[in-house]
């Protein structure tokens, strides 16, 4: 079973002007594409590309330690970028229903958790990402991974997503990544984000 680029769920233009089309067309058909690529041979090397990408991620100890970091690698940049582009909508907002009363029984405000969210993305140190999860005692927390690590490999439920590799923002945003970070605000998903709050 060969692992696919899995389509976006909207235009490459749809994300605008927060988040511009030659990024997202760049970053979705040569970034994250290389990534599924290189998964493709990661897994077969490993003896795993029968599996799921979750099956793999959640049991990456049953790959021999001389094959297993390009498996994590590709198969966290497949899963990470998938699950980024879904935190995404054209029409973001401020989050409601359950994931909203969860954020303000937890930081008090949605404001504080943005501030709280924010901090965290802009003073990771080099490439990765910043993630709201469920850690495994059943409580929000904002955490962040380096690289490729996805916190399905940490038994955590993740939420919510901000991709800071530089290839996410450079061409719009250069070296500014607390302007990215500002404008993600307009993008969230707080819709997919419930569901996976609720699953």
């Amino acid at each position: 079973m060969a692992f696919e680029l899995p389509e976006l769920p909207y235009n490459y233009d749809a994300l605008e002007p927060h988040y511009d089309a030659q990024t997202v067309e760049i970053h979705h058909s040569k970034h994250h594409n290389t990534y599924v690529t290189k998964l493709n041979a990661a897994a077969d090397a490993a003896g795993v590309s029968d599996k799921s990408l979750e099956d793999i991620l959640t049991d990456l100890d049953s790959i021999s330690e001389d094959k297993r970091t390009p498996v994590r690698n590709h198969a966290g940049g497949t899963w990470n970028h998938t699950f980024f582009w879904h935190s995404l909508s054209p029409s973001g907002g401020e989050p409601t229903g359950a994931i909203s009363d969860a954020i303000q029984a937890r930081w008090d405000s949605f404001d504080a958790f943005k501030e709280a969210f924010s901090d965290k993305a802009a003073n990771h140190f080099g490439s990765g990402w910043a993630w709201l999860i469920v850690d495994g005692d059943g409580e929000l927390q904002i955490t962040d991974t380096h690289d490729q690590v996805c916190p399905l490999s940490l038994g955590q439920k993740p939420l919510l997503t901000i991709d800071v590799w530089e290839h996410a923002y450079y061409l719009k945003y250069k070296n500014v990544r607390p302007d990215w970070i500002a404008a993600f605000w307009n993008l969230v998903n707080w819709d997919e984000v419930n569901k996976r709050f609720e699953a």
